[in-house]
């Protein structure tokens, strides 16, 4: 049987964002006009020539855990919004039995989910000099917590994650300055093709620092094209 998720107005509107890709970054237009880059931009940017050169000499596989990312957040968002029946998977839409699988690994810890606030909604701080969208704000077993899915081809090493925390994190501040409501709880949920589950729990406050740390490294890099903002190679807006 289903789980019926609950959800909450938040009684703030936030704005949506539009998006774009310029000279190598992701970037989100505040309202203001400001460019702000993506937070996982700036989480991942120290890894970011390898995982570019990862890319580079596997084109498919960097393709296909793309696609399979983006599916698996449709099936969840679906889920949680009641709207995917997963007795009966294919009542929907066609689901692939890969995607269907990285699902079932997770559903039972979904379910730990409800009095969901926010679903794959923009969130910017010009403050912090970031913005992304969020992919889940809810209670989980009870706490308030951003909550973060991930689809993995193994299980991951707690140490190598430490964007995925700073990511969170980061997404907890930006909800705490636009809405006034502070979350002291991240969960990073992770299914992995060799057929694990991960669930980590861990307290925002603890990542901070890092994040910090991060965007002070990424400014200094770009710190012309932040100065300049129009200045930026112009990309396609996605």
């Amino acid at each position: 049987m289903n789980m019926e998720f609950v959800h909450k107005d938040l009684n703030t509107e936030l704005d949506s964002l539009s998006s774009m890709q310029r000279g190598g970054l992701r970037l989100y237009e505040a309202p203001s006009g400001k460019l702000l880059p993506s937070v996982t931009t700036v989480v991942g940017f120290e890894k970011q020539a390898f995982f570019a050169e990862w890319r580079r000499k596997n084109p498919k596989e960097a393709k296909r855990v793309t696609a399979r990312g983006t599916r698996l957040h449709t099936i969840i968002e679906h889920y949680l919004d009641n709207d995917f029946d997963a007795e009966d998977p294919q009542s929907k839409s066609k689901v692939l039995p890969t995607d269907l699988e990285l699902f079932l690994l997770m559903r039972p810890h979904l379910d730990n989910i409800n009095n969901i606030v926010a679903q794959e909604v923009p969130l910017w701080s010009e403050k912090v000099g970031l913005a992304g969208r969020v992919d889940c704000i809810a209670e989980y077993n009870g706490k308030l917590s951003v909550i973060d899915f991930k689809g993995s081809t193994r299980e991951k090493r707690e140490e190598d994650i430490d964007n995925y925390f700073e990511q969170a994190t980061a997404y907890a501040i930006m909800f705490a300055e636009r809405t006034g409501i502070n979350i002291d709880n991240i969960v990073i949920i992770i299914a992995s093709e060799d057929g694990t589950t991960q669930v980590f729990e861990r307290n925002p406050i603890n990542y901070v620092k890092s994040l910090r740390n991060k965007i002070l490294s990424f400014k200094e890099v770009y710190k012309y094209e932040f100065e300049h903002d129009r200045e930026l190679p112009e990309g396609e807006v996605v």
